[in-house]
C-alpha cells in the first residue's frame, strides 16, 4: 500500500533525512522530526522556507508530483 505523508515543514529544516555537509552537526533535516522507514520527499522546499511537503514511499508518485508537466502544483 502507498503511503502518501503531508508535513508542514518549518523554517531552517533541510528538505532531505541526511546532511553530509560540514555544517551538518548545526542544521536540522527531516529526520530530526519523523522516523519513517522509506519515504522520500516529493519536490522540495528551500530551508529558509516553510510550508507543506509531501513525502511518498511510491516512486512513480513521487515522479509524478515533482513533474511540472503534470500539473500537479
Amino acid at each position: 500500500m502507498t503511503r502518501l505523508i503531508a508535513f508542514n515543514k518549518p523554517f531552517n529544516v533541510l528538505s532531505q533525512f541526511t546532511d553530509k555537509s560540514t555544517l551538518a552537526s548545526s542544521r536540522e533535516t527531516l529526520s530530526d522530526y519523523m522516523d519513517v522507514p522509506r519515504v522520500y520527499p516529493a519536490g522540495r522546499l528551500d530551508r529558509d522556507s516553510e510550508g507543506l511537503l509531501l513525502l511518498t514511499d511510491d516512486g512513480k508518485l513521487q515522479a509524478r508530483i515533482s513533474d511540472p508537466k503534470a500539473k500537479m502544483a
